[in-house]
């Protein structure tokens, strides 16, 4: 083992924006280490990353791949995330239970915005973070110099990183080729090869001005953090290689500095130095724990859930972080049974006896307990800190194929909400659809995808009705008799009603000023549950609010009457009365706030306002330098593809929050094509 190592353990996550390399990266890893004796790609379909029958089918991860490696000793726990902006919250709740993370990216500053919000969830959590500038040998150099485009990707990523960036290596070019790189702590040249480890070669001449340069700010930026450097730096003392390995370890640990690495992982150029650094400099799991407050007991367990799958052969696993204390096989964690203990190699699972603290493995069969929750072996509720919920920004409609299926589907529901927490459903009150929620199409596909796989449910999808209101504009008064006679006992209600608006809001109002008993009491009941009745479909055909109505008058029969037949006549009275009451579509109004850099604020007013949204005001984030949000109202019926346009207005990295605020009126034309669309059966 490494003597400049401690623990046994490194947990790494793996992100960043789709189509960085991530997937090929972890290949290359669990190359270098010899977990796997040949590489797969992502075109072929065969990568450990991206195991799920719907990743392979879009060519892209859909859900977080764990990986167990060994090197040097150490075991590596890798988490490959996902790097659609619609599978964010898979990358979230995996990051809660890593010691560091590596960021790809790809070598184009235009794109390097798309880390914004990574990036600002690392720092916030503080969780130690370097990056990996991928597919580097497509970056155009100059001769022997590649100093300038590198540069420029430096500085892109300094915009969107509130922690200094500490460049590890400087790119070595030939013609308009990457052809190695200088490690910046030992002054070492060397010259890649396609899946084999660099060659030491003498440092170019012509890239020592600027190797030296480079140099100097590495260290300028880690004297920041360290006066022993800071004064050797100033006495132009050469401080020992073994000191700045140090402080690279310390400052990275402690989430200050953001190393960064250059490679190409197709190749499996820069992968070795790459897990030389996470080996050396990672935080260790006994650390991160620490910075989570656990005190280390090794009596009680305590792991918590990172990612749910359901498979196909074993059922559910939970891959879990141990946090303290030990498992094996059997252990009661929070009440349940823990059915088996796995290494996970993608879809491939290991049986393990036992696993230690800071370890990642996956726990078999523990029905009821869902991602995020903490589990431990003394029944004390402990509760570690998990990743804020992401809101919901698209729905659809979804139906059984076959009427039959109709009873399973609630429970596979249930089960793909474990799975991803992102996703939400629920079965509208108004217009009784199953709403399937989640972050974007491709979610919801890849979701529809998994309850035709796996719980053979075919389902039929559509937009999601608009839940419309009506109310009324004017008051009139209405008459009502209901009079039915069929031998025996006759039915007889007779009522006199007043209809009125409400103001906005004021929902539903009944009352009575019935005098001398021309209606007795026990029939009273009768005619508000008949007028309810009707307002569940009013004239326009839609839930009737912000209506009074007052019982003034009416008549009875001492034999024939009931309090069915009283409600009957209610019907009838609102039937009669409500279309001459100027009846008026409402639609639901959103309260919304859109987050996006600043940049783009200018567009993000045009989409709201384009889709007949009302603008309130917009101001920068306090908390989120150069970004701006705004505020305003947008109509339910504009908002269905709105995270659609708002990413592709801002290179995917625009969000935003709503609520349900008030009901409006729809305008005139607007209403019309509502109502016939309606009238023609398609509402």
């Amino acid at each position: 083992m490494n003597e400049n190592v401690s623990s046994a353990t490194r947990n790494v996550a793996i992100v960043g924006p789709y189509l960085s390399g991530k997937t090929t990266l972890l290949e290359s890893l669990l190359s270098v280490t010899g977990a796997i004796s040949r590489k797969g790609s992502i075109k072929d379909g065969n990568t450990v990353g991206d195991g799920a029958a719907e990743a392979r089918d879009r060519s892209m991860s859909v859900e977080v791949s764990a990986a167990s490696t060994e090197y040097q000793g150490i075991c590596f726990n890798f988490l490959d995330c996902p790097g659609s902006v619609e599978f964010t919250q898979e990358t979230y709740n995996a990051l809660i239970g890593v010691d560091a993370a590596v960021v790809v990216c790809e070598p184009v500053s235009d794109r390097v915005l798309t880390l914004a919000p990574l990036f600002k969830f690392l720092d916030d959590w503080e969780i130690p973070h370097l990056v990996f500038i991928n597919k580097m040998d497509r970056l155009t150099c100059d001769g022997d110099a590649c100093g300038n485009p590198y540069r420029e990707v430096l500085d892109a990523l300094k915009s969107v990183s509130t922690r200094p960036l500490v460049p590890h290596q400087y790119p070595i070019g030939k013609g308009e080729h990457l052809i190695g790189f200088i490690d910046l702590v030992s002054e070492q040249a060397y010259h890649y090869h396609p899946g084999a480890a660099a060659d030491p070669v003498p440092l170019p001449e012509s890239l020592q001005e600027q190797e030296k340069a480079a140099r100097a700010e590495m260290l300028e930026e880690l004297a920041n953090f360290d006066d022993h450097l800071l004064e050797e730096l100033l006495e132009e003392i050469e401080p020992p290689t073994e000191e700045i390995l140090q402080d690279l370890k310390m400052e990275l640990g402690a989430d200050l500095i953001v190393p960064v690495f250059i490679g190409a992982a197709e190749q499996d150029y820069g992968v070795r130095p790459l897990v030389e650094a996470l080996l050396r400099e990672a935080p260790t799991p006994e650390t991160t724990a620490e910075r989570r407050g656990l005190a280390g007991d090794t009596k009680t367990a305590v792991v918590q859930v990172l990612k749910t799958y359901y498979t196909p052969q074993g059922g559910k696993l939970s891959l879990v972080r141990v946090w303290q204390g030990q498992l094996t096989d059997g252990i009661i964690l929070n009440g349940v049974r823990v059915g088996g203990l796995y290494r996970m190699l993608g879809q491939q699972q290991q049986s393990i006896s036992e696993a230690s603290a800071g370890e990642i493995v996956a726990l078999g069969r523990l029905e009821d307990i869902s991602t995020s929750t903490t589990l431990t072996t003394n029944g004390n509720a402990i509760t570690l800190p998990k990743a804020k919920s992401l809101v919901p920004v698209y729905a659809l409609a979804i139906a059984p194929e076959k009427r039959k299926d109709e009873v399973k589907l609630s429970g596979a529901l249930t089960k793909l909400q474990e799975e991803d927490p992102s996703l939400a459903w629920e079965q509208h009150g108004d217009t009784h659809e199953i709403i399937l929620w989640g972050q974007g199409e491709i979610h919801l596909q890849v979701a529809l995808d998994r309850l035709r796989r796996k719980y053979n449910l075919p389902m039929s999808t559509h937009l999601p009705r608009v839940p419309y209101k009506e109310t009324i504009r004017k008051a009139t008064s209405s008459h009502g008799r209901y009079k039915h006679q069929s031998g025996g006992h006759g039915q007889f209600g007779d009522v006199h009603l007043d209809i009125k608006p409400l103001s906005r809001g004021e929902g539903f109002n009944f009352s009575q000023s019935i005098v001398g008993g021309v209606v007795p009491k026990q029939y009273i009941p009768g005619v508000e549950i008949g007028v309810r009745e009707y307002l569940v479909h009013g004239p326009l055909g839609f839930p009737v609010v912000d209506v009074a109505v007052t019982l003034t008058n009416g008549s009875y029969h001492s034999v024939d009457s009931s309090e069915q037949a009283f409600k009957q006549a209610a019907r009838l009275a609102m039937t009669e009365g409500m279309p001459n009451c100027e009846p008026t579509l409402l639609e639901p109004i959103m309260s919304i706030q859109v987050c996006a850099p600043k940049e783009y604020t200018s567009k993000v007013l045009q989409l709201v306002t384009g889709r007949r949204g009302q603008i309130l005001g917009y101001e920068g984030r306090s908390d989120w330098p150069g970004w701006d949000c705004v505020s305003g109202y947008l109509p339910q019926a504009e908002m269905h593809d709105f995270i659609v346009e708002l990413r592709s207005l801002t290179l995917g990295v625009g969000f935003f929050h709503w609520q349900y605020d008030h009901l409006q009126e729809v305008p005139g034309k607007l209403a019309e094509n509502v109502l016939a669309t309606m009238s023609n059966g398609n509402g």
